[in-house]
């Protein structure tokens, strides 16, 4: 991986962070994800008309991935409603790395070198450090919270090999990113008019601002990170994308006033040994 798309995908990974944290806006966890999807949406129309339709051989994967998106959404939003974000986003976001480095090498034969390995594995156990509890806290945990966050993994490990392998078979990864957000943002909308109705979406309304700000990170992150894994190995830009867990940290204890301790200190020196490695392959 050159230093241009490592730099790229850390990027993106500040940036996915920021618009998970304005999940936690005063408004249902629910609606907050359907406001910025269907903000990504819109925002991506433009960049439609722009590069065009992505070819038709990635049609069968923008399928896939609009079910698997979906699936996130509705996970990752229960998830936030369960329990706090220090600790709902590193189950979420450390799992999937591995996972998707064993089925992105498994199905695809994605190239991954030992040392690249070892910094998938160091970097995925930095994340879990990071939502490690003391004891007598994590007595008081919701299982159920854990139980989404995992599920949300899987979801993620879906949809980074779909999109990886749908970009590359689309003849234009931002074409392909284009349609995947008109797609996942009509499709989640679409859902939440079924499930609350109209007068159910009004809360929305008063958080514009928010919405517009969240889509616009939610489509620059994860276009370069799906750019990227046109030009490098999917499980290491799936990796490296988890640093949005670091940034995700900062945003929990600085802005959302969620305890500091010392385990995202030995966390943050796992995850960047492991990117170290990483960016060694």
């Amino acid at each position: 991986m050159s230093l241009e798309i490592f730099l790229a995908v850390i990027a993106a990974g500040a940036m996915h962070a920021s618009w998970n944290a304005l999940l936690k806006i005063r408004l249902d966890p629910f609606l907050a994800m359907v406001l910025i999807n269907a903000c990504a949406g819109i925002i991506a129309l433009p960049a439609l008309y722009w590069f065009g339709w992505p070819a038709p051989s990635s049609y069968p994967w923008l399928a896939a991935s609009a079910a698997l998106h979906t699936a996130y959404n509705l996970l990752l939003a229960q998830a936030y409603r369960l329990a706090d974000m220090s600790l709902v986003y590193p189950v979420a976001r450390g799992s999937a790395p591995l996972l998707t480095a064993i089925f992105s090498v498994a199905l695809l034969g994605e190239p991954l070198s030992a040392v690249g390995a070892a910094g998938i594995a160091i970097l995925g156990i930095g994340i879990f450090t990071m939502s490690m509890r003391k004891a007598s806290e994590s007595a008081h945990l919701d299982r159920a919270a854990l139980m989404v966050a995992g599920l949300t993994a899987v979801m993620i490990c879906g949809y980074s090999i779909t999109d990886g392998s749908g970009a590359r078979a689309s003849g234009n990864v931002f074409a392909y990113m284009a349609a995947m957000f008109i797609l996942d943002g009509g499709i989640i909308t679409l859902l939440a008019l079924i499930l609350r109705g109209p007068k159910g979406l009004k809360p929305m309304l008063g958080f514009a601002g928010p919405g517009i700000a969240g889509g616009t990170l939610a489509f620059s992150a994860y276009s370069i990170a799906v750019w990227a894994m046109t030009k490098a190995p999917i499980p290491l830009v799936a990796a490296v994308r988890e640093t949005s867990v670091l940034f995700g940290a900062v945003i929990a204890v600085v802005f959302l006033k969620e305890p500091l301790r010392l385990n995202r200190i030995i966390a943050a020196v796992l995850i960047v040994t492991g990117l170290v490695l990483i960016r060694l392959q």
